[in-house]
């Protein structure tokens, strides 16, 4: 099965961190039939060169699509998708490390179930050492699972997810919210039947570090949370206890000293490793 893969990339990203992400998917051992590459803004020379240097080398492996200004993650993956030329996706940020079996053991999976929409798995967590594995964030694996706790939790993480490009668009994409646009949209994305899986196993090494814990401490962060919940409590696709739950959870994490945060968050997300 052939399978594109769609990236967004911008200018504070770093050149060799750029470079290990894209270097991951073209050892995958299921090779990507098109590398979909959004330049989201004006990149610096560093990361101009790396991408520049991939499309000179690798023929019609590479479009990239570039625009004149910042649009953010959201939208720039949706202009991206309208670039993207097969109906499976892969999805990988450009500062992580996919395993080589990451996409073979997701295409196997719509192999098998023609009616899957979005398949993710589990990460590893690392900060500078990809071999020092810090923690894992686990997510549902079965349909029914993630759809009973979509409503409360992030059931995939994004950077590992492949999915139909039609199911993405029927469901309205990304959307235009700046700020948990991939919550939003996987929420509309499950309730209008689409059916997911999540392989139980970690397949992308997610580098994480301080600054991660920083951003989570942000108060645009804590809004864009606050949004996406009551559109997706609007749409009645979660009840009003998980309303409760995410809006009250979330506000007493950003209000907590940063050491208490990293510890409830660790302790209710991921796995020590």
């Amino acid at each position: 099965m052939e399978y594109s893969i769609l990236m967004s990339v911008y200018d504070k990203e770093k050149p060799e961190y750029l470079k290990q992400a894209i270097e991951s998917m073209l050892n995958q051992t299921a090779k990507p039939e098109q590398f979909v590459i959004v330049l989201d803004g004006k990149l610096n020379e560093g990361l101009q060169t790396i991408i520049d240097n991939y499309k000179l080398n690798n023929g019609k492996l590479f479009t990239i699509v570039s625009l004149k200004q910042n649009v953010g993650l959201g939208r720039a993956l949706d202009i991206g998708l309208q670039h993207c030329r097969n109906e499976l996706v892969a999805r990988m940020d450009s500062d992580d490390i996919s395993l080589p079996e990451r996409c073979a053991k997701e295409l196997a999976l719509f192999e098998q179930d023609k009616t899957l929409a979005i398949v993710g798995c589990n990460i590893d967590e690392f900060w500078d050492d990809p071999t020092d594995i810090k923690c894992s964030r686990v997510v549902p694996s079965e349909p029914e699972e993630i759809r009973k706790r979509i409503g409360r939790i992030q059931p995939f993480n994004h950077p590992t997810v492949m999915y139909k490009k039609s199911k993405i668009i029927e469901c309205g994409g990304y959307g235009h919210t700046r700020g948990n646009e991939d919550r939003d949209m996987f929420s509309r994305l499950i309730h209008s039947g689409a059916k997911a899986r999540n392989i139980n196993e970690s397949l992308l090494l997610f580098r994480s570090n301080a600054d991660n814990y920083k951003r989570r401490k942000s108060f645009t962060r804590l809004k864009s949370i606050y949004k996406v919940t009551l559109d997706i409590y609007n749409r009645k696709h979660c009840s009003f206890f998980d309303l409760l739950y995410v809006l009250m959870g979330q506000t007493a994490l950003f209000l907590m000293p940063m050491p208490l945060m990293k510890l409830i968050s660790d302790k209710a997300l991921r796995k020590e490793r």
